[in-house]
């Protein structure tokens, strides 16, 4: 019923990720090779049929599929008069930023964190601020160094930080207590926090994620929550996320900042596609995890094997592989840039993720295991290749 081995041509069908040269392998941007899941297509189907697309808004049947999702798959429920809808994670990013700081303010970010933070910050007027997540070359793991985010939280310029949780691009899922620790830290120093759950639905191994929201009463009054079907659901073009705040002043504010970029207005597709894949392609999504884990072991055990100078960083979150080449290069968009001319693997630079990415590289795993086996014979290929050219 759920195909996860098809490889579907992709060329020339407007899709960015392939949008690449005949012999190039793409596996860099954040979208899986897999079919959606049919029930979210049959309901789009109907929505076509229909053959009537007026204005729309969402009503119960939306924001009870979002809770009942969260109730069922992270034991977490939200209340539906905190939510609305938006028409993408990162649009909302930018709008808050607009509402709930000023310009010429820092917003805090942990890097090597998802690049598109960093524009949602500075195309806006404000200051990127870091609180670097440290990496232990030994047991290849980050943690966060609290009494650095402390500091730079409470610089007075600094009112707003934004949370990646699971973290894009390392793999990490927070702890509970590490999410408590921060919202401590953010309420001491009256900083407003946006956690930006796109991955929660993809921890395919370990414990799960905990959702900001369902911190205790006191702790989630300054937090704003971002979900959406997206990554979960390989629906990215379908334009739906779901906004979460507890607090009323503060979602009357950022509510605000939505319609004013117009950015609540739903396409055609977007209320059925959301419902469905949130009360019906559960099943789906289950099975997607299981070919993660076993595509994240192939990596791990590829790389031990063949690749002896890289290594795969330990997660349990995403399908999004961070790998260390430290002792090849200190410049991974170099080596990334040679991979691709001389194997056609195209995967991201960690550079761009700020931090100390520039030691590493990002892969995409969402795809049909045909697909990671060639990607990982090419990366094989480019990596002898330019330790041969040093």
């Amino acid at each position: 019923m759920y195909d996860f081995t098809s490889m579907i041509p992709r060329r020339n069908t407007d899709s960015v990720k392939w949008d690449v040269k005949p012999n190039e392998l793409p596996m860099w941007v954040a979208d899986m090779d897999f079919k959606v899941a049919p029930e979210i297509r049959d309901a789009m189907r109907q929505k076509i049929d229909f053959g009537i697309f007026g204005y729309e808004e969402p009503h119960d049947d939306y924001f009870q599929a979002v809770i009942d999702w969260y109730t069922k798959e992270h034991h977490a429920t939200p209340k539906k008069e905190w939510m609305f809808l938006s028409t993408g994670v990162v649009p909302t990013i930018s709008s808050s930023v607009r509402r709930v700081s000023n310009v010429g303010d820092n917003v805090l970010v942990q890097a090597p964190v998802y690049n598109i933070f960093y524009n949602s910050i500075v195309n806006n007027g404000r200051h990127v601020l870091s609180s670097d997540l440290v990496y232990d070359p030994n047991n290849h793991q980050y943690h966060i160094d609290f009494a650095d985010l402390e500091r730079k939280l409470a610089e007075p310029l600094t009112t707003m930080m934004i949370l990646c949780n699971p973290h894009n691009p390392i793999g990490k899922v927070w702890s509970r207590d590490e999410l408590i620790k921060i919202n401590q830290l953010c309420i001491k120093h009256s900083v407003t926090l946006l956690s930006d759950e796109i991955h929660g639905d993809l921890v395919f191994q370990g414990d799960d994620y905990t959702p900001m929201f369902s911190l205790p009463d006191d702790l989630i009054q300054n937090v704003i929550v971002c979900v959406s079907p997206s990554k979960t659901f390989n629906v990215a073009a379908l334009h739906a996320a779901t906004v979460i705040i507890p607090n009323q002043v503060l979602r009357d504010k950022v509510n605000r900042g939505i319609n004013t970029d117009e950015l609540g207005e739903p396409n055609l597709l977007a209320i059925p596609g959301t419902i469905a894949a949130y009360t019906k392609a559960g099943q789906w999504v289950h099975k997607l995890r299981q070919h993660i884990r076993a595509n994240y072991q192939t990596v791990v055990d590829f790389c031990q094997k063949n690749i002896p100078d890289v290594t795969v960083v330990p997660s349990t979150a995403t399908y999004l592989v961070w790998i260390d080449v430290s002792q090849l290069t200190d410049d991974s968009a170099k080596l990334e840039s040679f991979i691709r001319s001389q194997t056609g693997l195209y995967v991201s630079a960690g550079t761009v993720y700020g931090g100390d990415g520039n030691h590493f590289l990002r892969m995409n795993i969402a795809s049909p295991a045909s697909m990671i086996d060639d990607g990982l014979n090419r990366l094989k290929n480019g990596i002898e290749q330019f330790k041969q050219s040093k």
